[in-house]
């Protein structure tokens, strides 16, 4: 589905993020990701090679992700816009992520949208669940 995000959250990094090994408890985490130069628009997309360099990765900032008024050193953000969102109400493994990063991207493309090149992975406890979190900018 498509989400306006209408502020943006923040996080503070962390040394050595760790995207895939997240545990409940573990508070609310965003990672993102340079998707690969020949996949990032294909409507069938290798999933072996879809993911590229984590950028960063880091813990919320403030209470859900709000910009911290003594904010200390620099944050990362999950920046406002539009974005391709998908939502599961559970931790998945790489592969789940990976597979429905591609479903998100084809998703878009069918729509004719033009899928931007960075995906954010976001991890957080909500509703007594953990859910994972896949946002993709785009452009129309």
């Amino acid at each position: 589905m498509r989400l306006n995000l209408i502020s943006p959250l923040y996080y503070c990094p962390r040394e050595d993020p760790q995207p895939f090994g997240y545990t409940e408890g573990s508070g609310e985490k965003l990672f993102c990701f340079e998707l690969d130069e020949s996949q990032f628009r294909s409507i069938e997309p290798d999933k072996m090679k879809l993911l590229g360099n984590l950028l960063f990765g880091g813990d919320a900032a403030g209470a859900h992700g709000s910009a911290p008024a003594e904010a200390e050193g620099e944050l990362w953000q999950l920046p406002q816009g539009n974005y391709l969102f998908a939502q599961k109400r559970e931790i998945l493994n790489r592969e789940d992520i990976i597979n429905l990063a591609a479903e998100i991207q084809q998703e878009g493309l069918w729509e004719r949208l033009l899928p931007g090149k960075k995906l954010y992975l976001r991890y957080l406890f909500e509703d007594g669940r953990a859910v994972t979190q896949l946002f993709r900018p785009y452009t129309e």
